[in-house]
C-alpha cells in the first residue's frame, strides 16, 4: 500500500510517502516540505499549497491519504490556515478516489514509538530506524508527516484486514429466509426441532 500522508499547515505542510504493508519493513518514497511566505495573502497561499499538492499526487499516485486531525488551540490563525490546508487534501483525494483517514497526534506517537505521549525526538528517532534512513528526516514535520504514513499502513491495514475477515465470516453463513405469511424461518425452524420439548412449552 502506498499512502500520502499530510502534517497540514499553511506557512509549513510536512508530507511524505510511504510503501509498505503491516509486517514488513516499511519503504520512504519521498518526503518534502511545502512552504508559502507568511507576508503573501491567504488565497494565494492556498493556490501555492494546492498546486504542489496536486503535483505530490500526481507524482506518486496513492493509494490512501493520511492526515494529521486538527486540534484547536488558542492560535486561531494558525487552526484556520491548518483546516484549510486539511480541506485541500481532502478534495483532491476525493476527487480521485481514494480514501482519507484522520489520525490524531496521539494516535500517531503510540502507532509509531508505543508511547502516546512520546515526544518530538522519540517519534522523530523510531521514523529514522522503521525506515532504514542514514539520517532524520528534517524539519520537524516532514519526520510528523512519515509518522503519519507508518501510524495509517500500520492501523489501516489491520483495520483492512479485520473488515476482510467479517466479510467474509458473513458471505459463509447460510441466508437467513425471512418471516413469510406468520411461517418461522427456516433457521427458526431448524432450530426449533432439535430443542427437546418441555412440558407446558407453547411455541409460536
Amino acid at each position: 500500500m502506498r499512502v500520502l500522508a499530510v502534517d497540514p499547515g499553511l506557512t509549513r505542510c510536512g508530507v511524505g510517502v510511504v510503501d509498505g504493508v503491516p509486517g514488513r519493513r516499511l519503504t520512504l518514497v519521498e518526503v518534502g516540505v511545502i512552504r508559502t511566505p507568511a507576508g503573501d495573502p491567504a488565497p494565494k497561499r492556498l493556490v501555492t499549497v494546492e498546486d504542489e499538492m496536486l503535483a505530490w499526487f500526481d507524482r506518486h499516485r496513492p493509494e490512501a491519504v493520511a492526515i494529521e486531525r486538527v486540534f484547536a488551540d488558542s492560535n486561531v490563525s494558525t487552526v484556520m490556515g491548518t483546516a484549510q490546508v486539511t480541506g485541500i487534501v481532502m478534495i483532491i483525494a476525493e476527487r480521485r478516489g481514494l480514501p482519507v483517514a484522520l489520525h490524531t497526534p496521539t494516535e500517531v506517537k503510540a502507532a509509531v514509538s508505543g508511547n502516546g505521549r512520546a515526544d518530538k525526538a522519540q517519534v522523530t528517532a523510531m521514523v529514522t530506524h522503521l525506515l532504514g534512513l542514514a539520517a532524520p528526516p528534517k524539519p520537524a514535520d516532514a519526520a510528523d508527516a512519515l509518522a503519519l504514513a507508518i501510524c495509517h499502513i500500520w492501523r489501516g491495514g489491520t483495520q483492512s484486514r479485520l473488515a476482510d475477515a467479517a466479510a467474509a465470516h458473513a458471505a459463509a453463513r447460510p441466508p437467513a429466509t425471512r418471516r413469510t405469511g406468520g411461517r418461522a424461518s427456516a433457521g427458526t425452524t431448524a432450530a426449533r426441532a432439535i430443542r427437546p420439548p418441555t412440558a407446558g412449552a407453547t411455541y409460536r
